[in-house]
């Protein structure tokens, strides 16, 4: 006779899992590689599996194009733009995973890349050496299977677990660069202290909201707040909270303080990734909570995004203009971009979902691909991130001053990029009503951060450099990183409707 249990079977969709699933048990299994193989095998056997299972987990979630459905006993939902976010984190794992396996400069044929491979540290400071520092994978397969989690989380307590997962092992990251040891671990402390801060500003809202609703999941609160439109105090300051610790995440001010500081001191190739693939998860669950929980209480937290978003984009392009470091003017722009990403998120429609889905996906490619050219621009102390220091870099490598004008330009939303594609969708989406005061801040602030990227473009075709700079021949994964990012930022310009077909297609949040 079988034991009968005080509880039913929970039912678990492992078919429409496939991709969590897949990267998390990669994740296990990588932690145990790490505890009982030897070095030797730890260095061929780690790239294959976190690049054989980022490819599984890729090719599953095509296979969840169609698929509508709440799965995990509503834990988790299926749905369009929960496939195209993950689809795009998914993507930006592998080219951020191939930044990661950069641990030489190769100086075959390129006179500044033999000359760069003289200098003090070149040989192991692009990204972490992780043909090396082997414990940099299982780590990374935790951040990527926790974001793949979060934007998808249909409760909060699931998003709060999700959150944990990948916001962890980026604390560890950050503080691994192999160089500059000191600024990394300074980086490192800071990010987890605030970011714990963060993750308890998020846990006690939803405490508040849990006391405000009595439920956690998604559907319980939007029925809970459409029975109560003007909602209460105790509801109000959940979501205010709630909304703070998420907006940590997506370093939108006046929640940006981290940003800067880790942006520097982490190694560059986490710094691409995690610029990029951070603000999709985030942003993700960030759209599902505003649309699906709080959907039927917009008139209520719309005037704190729309000051929110005004400020993340005057913050960050004002202070972007100041710095003298490319890492920290690319922290600064991802501010001013967050603010622009929320201006889709003012709109509270399918079409403000569509925006910052749109912009999403144009603006993590070309950030990727720009803190990976980053890479090989290399001084005597290792790479070369003052902005002094590209001066006069066109006449070293004309290709890639080339490249990373077109960059800066695809970011200041230059027409005929995705950059200028990604802002009219966001932009058209919140045009109207009071929301234009928000759009206006938007165009007055591009018009401010073009100043910056064109300070750095000018420096480097007009100005006499440094000879002690030079520039590395990239290796195959760096130039596949910048490669997809230039394709990006081209193709999706001259034919946006590639993508925002592609978007568009993904319909809304499964309610």
């Amino acid at each position: 006779m079988g034991v009968q249990l005080p509880f039913p079977t929970p039912q678990i969709e492992y078919s429409l899992l496939l991709p969590v699933l897949v990267i998390l048990g990669a994740a296990v299994v990588s932690v145990l590689i790490e505890a009982v193989a030897a070095e030797s095998l730890r260095r061929t056997l780690q790239p294959l599996l976190a690049f054989g299972s980022l490819a599984i987990a890729l090719a599953g979630c095509v296979g969840l194009w169609d698929q509508r459905q709440v799965v995990a006993q509503g834990a988790l939902v299926v749905d369009g733009p929960t496939v195209i976010l993950q689809g795009t984190l998914l993507i930006l794992a592998v080219l951020g995973a191939l930044l990661m396996m950069e641990s030489r400069v190769d100086p075959a044929g390129d006179p500044f890349a033999a000359r760069a491979s003289t200098i003090p540290g070149s040989a192991d400071e692009r990204g972490f050496g992780a043909r090396r520092q082997t414990e940099v994978w299982p780590l990374f397969l935790f951040a990527v299977g926790g974001m793949l989690m979060f934007p998808a989380a249909n409760d909060l307590l699931t998003a709060f677990i999700a959150l944990e997962v990948f916001s962890l092992p980026l604390y560890l990251l950050t503080g691994m660069a192999r160089r500059r040891r000191l600024l990394s671990q300074e980086a490192a402390l800071k990010y987890f202290v605030l970011g714990a801060f963060s993750s308890a500003v998020f846990l006690f809202g939803s405490a508040l909201i849990y006391a405000a609703t009595g439920s956690l999941d998604f559907a319980g609160i939007a029925d809970a707040v459409s029975a109560d439109p003007t909602s209460g105090l105790l509801l109000s300051a959940g979501v205010a909270l709630l909304l703070a610790g998420m907006l940590f995440k997506v370093g939108a001010a006046p929640f940006h303080q981290w940003s800067p500081d880790v942006y520097q001191g982490a190694p560059t190739a986490l710094t691409a990734f995690m610029s990029a693939a951070t603000k999709v998860a985030a942003f993700g669950a960030l759209l599902r909570v505003m649309f699906v929980a709080l959907g039927g209480a917009a008139w209520d937290w719309q005037p704190a995004v729309a000051v929110i978003a005004g400020l993340s984009m005057l913050v960050g392009a004002i202070t972007a203009v100041v710095q003298s470091d490319i890492k920290r003017v690319l922290a600064y722009s991802s501010v001013a971009h967050a603010g622009f990403i929320l201006t889709g998120v003012l709109a509270a429609s399918p079409k403000g979902l569509s925006g910052s889905l749109v912009y999403l996906v144009a603006y993590g490619f070309v950030t990727l691909a720009a803190f990976g050219l980053l890479t090989v621009v290399r001084s005597p102390a290792g790479e070369a991130t003052d902005v002094q220091q590209w001066a006069g870099l066109a006449k070293k490598s004309p290709v890639t001053a080339s490249v990373f004008s077109l960059l800066l330009l695809t970011m200041a939303g230059l027409p005929l990029t995705s950059g200028f594609t990604a802002k009219f969708a966001a932009w058209s989406a919140a045009w109207g009503g009071w929301q234009t005061g928000v759009v206006v801040i938007g165009a007055v602030s591009s018009t401010i951060a073009a100043a910056f990227y064109l300070r750095i473009i000018v420096s480097m075709w007009f100005s006499e450099g440094d000879d002690a700079v030079v520039v590395a021949l990239p290796g195959l994964g760096t130039r596949t990183v910048v490669g997809v990012g230039v394709a990006s930022a081209v193709v999706f310009g001259v034919a946006p409707q590639l993508l925002l077909g592609l978007v568009d297609g993904v319909g809304v949040f499964l309610r």
